[in-house]
């Protein structure tokens, strides 16, 4: 096994242990006007920061996630600084959603300006007025097939 490739399932294993407390193992697939919403909360976000909208980007946001990140600007700086694939997406793919228990994983399939593939598993929760807010995302570089 190569460095990349230890360094990739490193990635996964980390991923799967920090998003284990959203979904348990038993996850089963998110009817589709739910995995819709879910895509369009994915969707603003990333629209929001291709526009520079700091404010829409960090409503997509977990009540949590913004507490902990503290302003639109921090959460933006950060983005563009820890996710540029994210924040500059060339072309995204989603997969299919996964659920339980009101918590959602939703892998994406990103590829940037420089044509480099990107694997984003994004958690979102459930809020009490039943919309969905991104509670965390992961990426690691896709090294197996390209969209």
């Amino acid at each position: 096994m190569n460095r990349h490739s230890v360094r990739f399932l490193a990635l996964i294993a980390m991923a799967l242990a920090a998003l284990s407390a959203h979904v348990r193992a038993a996850a089963g697939p998110l009817a589709e006007p739910e995995a819709t919403r879910v895509r369009e909360v994915i969707v603003a976000q990333l629209s929001a920061l291709a526009l520079d909208d700091a404010d829409k980007a960090f409503e997509t946001a977990t009540p949590a996630v913004r507490a902990a990140i503290g302003s639109s600007n921090r959460f933006l700086a950060m983005v563009r600084g820890a996710y540029p694939m994210v924040y500059r997406p060339a072309i995204v793919n989603f997969h299919k959603p996964e659920e339980e228990d009101g918590s959602v994983l939703q892998l994406v399939e990103i590829k940037d300006g420089n044509d480099k593939s990107w694997l984003a598993l994004f958690a979102l929760e459930r809020q009490p007025d039943s919309s969905w807010r991104i509670s965390g995302c992961v990426v690691a570089e896709n090294h197996w097939q390209s969209i």
